[in-house]
């Protein structure tokens, strides 16, 4: 049994909110260079360089890259032969608090959401657990700004809608978003399982490679194919039209109900603040 020091989990935690609030991901920066190099329409093409020049400014001059620091998502992966020396939710939510406050970055957590009192170090953070074989611990960190988590959606589909339903929930929700979400958008999809299983796959599916595609040959075809519609509908960079409104489409699936076909969307950013330590 190998022995982790909660103190390990604060700093890895506060040090991977700051990075994601600061540093975009080279994955992600890429798909936005090449989205630039190859867009048509000049108003969307000089977007994506204003977003290009806001990511230098970010880490140059160490600053958010967006005013909505987002809520801090969190999913463990822990190993059987782990033992943390604390409770994790503990270290987890002071490494949180920690990064919000000594960073500057902005507090968006209400302790209720009827009465809206602000917590004023944005926690508590939204965690997840999974037991897996081994000894380490991964924690990996999503910041979830409220102009694209507000623009996702689940539905309840029947299976009779199939592959054609799954396409048209999510071009239909991308079309209704607009720019409210800031695109291009990376848009992470659960098929299956419950509907509380499809949305917590769908929020897993954005922690994948942008280079990637599923393992599954089917899967991966509906990713690509859901990709094209997308970037077909011509809402562009910010809503304010052009080639390109997606950046990358992951998808994880569940087996399901014989009556079911439960589908969600996770909608982010084009700055798809994430990263991840392995403790």
């Amino acid at each position: 049994m190998r022995e982790i020091d909660s103190k390990l989990i604060t700093n890895s935690i506060y040090k991977c909110c700051v990075d994601a609030a600061y540093f975009i991901n080279d994955d992600v920066l890429n798909k936005i260079v090449d989205a630039k190099e190859k867009e048509s329409d000049s108003i969307a093409k000089n977007i994506l360089c204003q977003i290009i020049e806001n990511d230098k400014l970010a880490k140059d001059e160490f600053i958010p890259m967006c005013q909505d620091t987002g809520l801090v998502l969190v999913f463990v992966e822990i190993g059987r032969e782990v033992y943390v020396n604390s409770n994790i939710d503990d270290a987890i939510n002071e490494g949180v608090r920690k990064a919000y406050t000594e960073a500057f970055l902005r507090k968006s957590v209400v302790k209720n959401p009827i009465d809206r009192i602000n917590t004023n170090d944005n926690t508590p953070a939204i965690i997840y657990y999974k037991i897996v074989d081994g000894d380490k611990l991964k924690l990996s960190i999503c910041l979830k700004g409220a102009g694209s988590e507000n623009m996702s959606k689940i539905k309840m589909l029947n299976p009779s809608d199939g592959i054609d339903g799954i396409k048209k929930f999510v071009v239909d929700s991308v079309v209704e978003a607009g720019g409210r979400p800031c695109p291009p958008l990376v848009l992470g999809i659960g098929i299956g399982g419950t509907m509380d299983k499809a949305a917590l796959m769908s929020k897993e599916a954005l922690l994948r490679d942008m280079n990637d595609s599923s393992s599954d040959e089917k899967i991966a075809k509906l990713e690509k194919e859901i990709y094209d519609l997308v970037n077909a509908t011509k809402v562009g960079p910010m809503g304010l039209k052009g080639d390109t409104t997606c950046l990358a489409v992951k998808i994880n699936y569940y087996p399901c109900h014989i009556a079911s076909l439960p589908v969600a969307l996770t909608i982010q950013c084009h700055a798809h603040r994430h990263k991840e330590v392995i403790l």
